[in-house]
């Protein structure tokens, strides 16, 4: 069983930065992948960037690809989303998740494939 806990959400004027933290509680947290999730009002969960057990794998979508950095703290059972060049259309409830499969390109995007989920943060950026 994982917890996960995000926070660093707020309102951010269009291209600012934000980082966004997700910390694990339970155990085995680096037997994990991680993933970043994002959902706007009347629009269905997206995939954002996902990270390997190891934290040298990652993986993006096309819209934050050169913008988002995903990593994580293995010692602190945390990870990160760095956000910068922020635009109004990043604005979002972003959620944190968590699962043991490797899955595929296609696969991994799905929120279907992840077992575990916080709460979400919200991100609001002003244009």
């Amino acid at each position: 069983q994982v917890q996960l806990v995000e926070s660093g959400g707020g309102l951010v004027q269009a291209v600012g930065s934000l980082r966004l933290s997700c910390v694990a509680s339970g155990r085995s947290f680096n037997t994990y992948f991680m993933a970043w999730f994002r959902q706007a009002p009347g629009k269905e969960r997206e995939f954002v960037a996902r990270i390997s057990q190891s934290g040298v794998g990652t993986y993006y979508a096309d819209s934050v690809k050169g913008r988002f950095t995903i990593y994580r703290d293995i010692a602190k059972n945390t990870v990160h989303l760095q956000m910068n060049s922020l635009k109004a259309e990043d604005t979002a409830v972003y959620f944190c998740a968590a699962d043991r499969g490797s899955g595929t390109e296609v696969t991994v995007r799905r929120p279907s494939s992840y077992e575990y989920w916080g709460q979400g943060t919200q991100v609001t950026v002003s244009s």
